[in-house]
């Protein structure tokens, strides 16, 4: 059987800078740990962490807590999981899917959330108290990561505005939360900055709610229209109603989206969207929450990821 002495040998370091590495990685340098983790895998050592677990009082074992709805049709939530379960198995950690009905079930050492909304702070997580990383904005102080919503909304309106639009929908999630205020108020800035003039309407995150509405605006279309859309499902919607009149996308109506994971890219013509990093981004949740117990609870903060725009044939001629 291979043991800590037998990796320290061939990483030509000690038994303690191994069990360093093992038990407290972040007191370890990048490169030492390197080294360690190179040895473990060529004698293919895999640490007692059980045991660990005994002696530190911990589970090794992370809660993902989702309370949306999802959507079995679009993988975004598979790339948050692969991102989240990719670091998690860095450092020897196991992860447990829970919703509101199955998170008290099993221990754990911390957790994940998504989907949390407003009623949720005082009831749901106010009880938890392990430590927890949101995923997504946060105005109650909880530490969180996400996209710069904001700015990508802002590139979004920019990017229509430089094609010569001068009329442009913003077609936003009905939801009173953090994310969906700060894409709005990418919308309005820009708009704004332009001096033109805002078109604001709120739905269901659905695309046949936003093919209705839309539907109702271009019914009587008189003039080149853009809508900026605050998911990618709600700019599917606009393209099948601009479609459905007859409407040329892009040089009578051109449509963008918000997310950049899968619906951008099946619809025809494909929508120019802002991608959201989420692999990278559950990564940096996992990455922050294990941090954040390793410092028995300290606070994190946030961590905004760039936006990036991908131009498609839903605004521009490829």
């Amino acid at each position: 059987m291979v043991t800590i002495s037998d990796v320290a040998k061939l990483a030509h370091v000690s038994k303690m800078t191994v069990s360093r590495v093992i038990n407290h990685p972040e007191q370890v340098s990048d490169d030492l740990k390197k080294l360690v983790y190179d040895a473990m895998e060529k004698l293919n050592y895999v640490p007692n962490y059980a045991a660990r677990a005994l002696v530190s009082n911990r589970t090794q074992v992370i809660k993902f807590l989702i309370l949306e709805e999802m959507d079995t049709t679009e993988p975004y939530y598979m790339n948050l999981l692969a991102g989240i379960a990719k670091e998690l198995d860095r450092n020897y950690y196991s992860f447990q899917l829970v919703t509101r009905k199955s998170m008290d079930i099993g221990q754990c050492d911390g957790m994940i959330a998504t989907g949390v909304r407003s009623y949720d702070y005082d009831t749901i997580l106010k009880e938890f108290s392990k430590p927890i990383i949101l995923f997504g904005q946060s105005d109650r102080g909880y530490d969180f990561i996400d996209v710069d919503n904001e700015k990508g909304m802002r590139l979004t309106t920019r990017h229509v505005v430089s094609l010569g639009f001068e009329k442009i929908y913003f077609f936003g999630i009905d939801l009173q939360e953090p994310f969906m205020s700060a894409r709005l108020k990418g919308y309005l800035d820009t708009v704004n900055s332009y001096g033109l003039p805002n078109y604001l309407y709120r739905m269901k995150n659905s695309s046949r709610v936003a093919e209705r509405n839309a539907k109702e605006i271009l019914s009587n279309w008189k003039e080149k229209c853009a809508f900026v859309c605050a998911s990618d499902r709600i700019a599917l919607g606009v393209i099948r109603a601009a479609q459905s009149l007859q409407l040329q996308i892009p040089d009578q109506v051109a449509v963008t989206g918000f997310d950049g994971v899968f619906l951008d890219r099946i619809s025809s013509p494909h929508i120019t969207t802002i991608r959201q990093p989420v692999v990278e981004m559950g990564e940096a949740c996992a990455r922050m929450l294990l941090k954040k117990i390793q410092e028995d609870g300290k606070s994190q903060g946030h961590q905004f990821f760039e936006p990036e725009l991908l131009v498609r044939p839903s605004t521009v001629h490829i």
